[in-house]
């Protein structure tokens, strides 16, 4: 198995303030990974130190094979990020971002030219290359960010929130744009509050809370541990729930009940494990 990404008991701590507490894990080459955690997790400052824009207290941070405390460069020219602020200059066209872009990374013009086109048609933003950034939508643009994170063929492309604001059709694109790039074999680590996005697109699952990791795993994995099935029960304006192995055990509990006013079985999901685990829904 190779690695793409490797934490090893990472700390930061801002003053004395600790945001981000021992954290240890590993990303597959070639995996989609989900990194969860209510806000104040410590999540951004997580993707920060991967992308080298803020610096370990301690502990250790392999991307792509490189240190990102003593090996910036290399680390950079193997990444792409994608932030949940929109980054690309408003004020430039289409192809003037992702021109400025190549440059920075000093691809050869002839390179840099065919990658450009390559990548706004699958994008499907080459019939406005020459449009103002500014007068894109809110999916065009999410859809340039990712052209131009990808135009220096990076190994490793870190998403933060990538749909965040986006209506249900276009978020549903960019989950098979997102999926079909990681088929390709690009490894990613994507951010996100929206449950569903992780159930569909991610091969692994890691969750924060207060700046540690409280549980890894794949779906299945986090499911068969906490509880297939799931009982309900509505109490005033909230809901209780009770989780049991399969949603056979949580039918027969439900069964045995001599009162089952306000109750209901289902399948478990993430967000229910989500909630259980951290005790609070994500903002």
């Amino acid at each position: 198995m190779t690695v793409a990404v490797s934490l090893q008991n990472v700390h930061k701590v801002y003053g004395t303030v600790p945001v981000v507490n021992g954290l240890s894990f590993e990303i597959r080459a070639g995996e989609m990974f989900g990194l969860l955690g209510p806000n104040g997790a410590g999540k951004s400052t997580t993707i920060r130190m991967l992308t080298t824009l803020t610096k370990p207290s301690d502990g250790l941070i392999q991307v792509a094979g490189f240190d990102v405390m003593r090996q910036r460069s290399q680390v950079k020219q193997r990444i792409g990020v994608v932030l949940q602020a929109v980054s690309i200059d408003s004020d430039l066209t289409v192809w003037e971002n992702m021109e400025y872009h190549g440059r920075l990374h000093h691809i050869p013009k002839a390179q840099r030219q065919h990658d450009i086109n390559r990548w706004l048609d699958y994008m499907e933003l080459i019939d406005r290359r020459d449009a103002i950034a500014k007068t894109l939508s809110g999916g065009m643009k999410r859809r340039l960010q990712i052209a131009r994170a990808l135009l220096h063929q990076p190994e490793i492309l870190f998403l933060d929130e990538p749909t965040v604001g986006l209506d249900p059709q276009t978020r549903r694109r960019l989950w098979e744009i997102i999926r079909d790039l990681n088929k390709q074999g690009m490894t990613m680590l994507l951010t996100t509050h929206y449950m569903d996005e992780v159930e569909y697109l991610c091969d692994r699952i890691g969750i924060l809370d207060n700046g540690k990791l409280i549980e890894l795993g794949t779906l299945q994995d986090l499911r068969q541990k906490h509880g297939e099935g799931l009982v309900m029960k509505q109490s005033g304006d909230r809901w209780d729930y009770k989780f049991f192995p399969t949603v056979d055990d949580a039918n027969m509990y439900l069964n045995e009940q001599l009162d089952k006013t306000g109750m209901m079985t289902r399948p478990s999901n993430l967000e229910d494990i989500f909630v259980e685990l951290t005790g609070r829904n994500l903002d």
